[in-house]
C-alpha cells in the first residue's frame, strides 16, 4: 500500500492539523511516513501545503512529483485547483467550496469547480456549514478530512482516534466537536 497525499489550503485553516491527525494514525497501523511542508506567509492568508506519503514499506523521497498524487485534500477551492497537476490517473479531489478571497482577479467559483468537474467526481463540500453543525466553524478542516479519509488507506476509526490525540488536551467537548466534524465529512463520500 502506498498512497501519496496533498494537503492544501491557506495559513489557519488547519491544514498541518489535518496531517498530525493522519500522521499519527498511520503510525499507529505501523506505516512509514514522509511528509514535507510549505507555510507560505501563513500568518497573513498565504498558501501553506504539505504532501504527505504513507507506505507499508520504505519511502525515499518526501515530494510528490506531477501526476502521481492519490489525493488532493483542500480546504480551499482554488489551492485545489493549484494542485491538480499533481494529481495521479484515477486521483480523487477533495475539497471546501468556500473560498478565501487574498488577492485580486480570483476567478469566480463556477470557474473553479467547472475545471474541478474535469477531474472525474470530486468530492465539493460546503465544510463551513457542516462544521457549524457540529458546533463549531473552526472544525471545518475536521470535515474535509472526513470527505478525504476514505482516500486516506487509513481506517476512519483510526483517523478518530487520532483526532483524540491531537486535541486531548483541550478537552472533550473540542474532541466530540471534531468528531463529529470528522464524520459529516465522511458521510459525504460514503455516499
Amino acid at each position: 500500500m502506498q498512497k501519496n497525499i496533498i494537503l492544501a489550503g491557506v495559513g489557519g485553516q488547519g491544514i498541518l492539523s489535518i496531517a498530525a491527525v493522519i500522521d499519527w494514525a498511520a503510525l499507529q497501523d505501523g506505516l512509514e511516513i514522509r511528509q514535507a511542508e510549505v507555510h507560505g506567509m501563513s500568518q497573513r492568508g498565504g498558501a501553506v501545503q504539505s504532501h504527505l506519503r504513507i507506505a507499508d514499506h520504505e519511502l525515499y523521497a518526501d515530494l510528490i512529483g506531477l501526476g502521481t498524487a492519490d489525493l488532493i485534500l483542500s480546504v480551499e477551492p482554488l489551492e485545489a485547483l493549484r494542485y491538480l497537476p499533481y494529481l495521479a490517473p484515477g486521483g480523487h479531489v477533495v475539497t471546501s467550496l468556500e473560498p478565501f478571497v487574498n488577492m485580486p482577479g480570483y476567478p469566480p467559483l463556477e470557474e473553479i469547480v467547472t475545471r474541478l468537474e474535469g477531474t472525474g467526481h470530486p468530492v465539493l463540500v460546503h465544510a463551513a456549514a457542516l462544521a457549524r453543525e457540529a458546533g463549531s466553524a473552526r472544525a471545518s478542516n475536521m470535515v474535509m478530512l472526513g470527505a478525504g479519509a476514505p482516500f486516506t488507506g487509513i481506517a476512519p476509526e483510526k483517523l478518530e482516534a487520532g483526532i483524540n490525540a491531537l486535541f486531548g488536551a483541550k478537552g472533550q467537548e473540542i474532541i466530540d466537536i471534531n468528531i463529529r466534524a470528522f464524520r459529516e465529512g465522511l458521510q459525504l463520500s460514503n455516499t
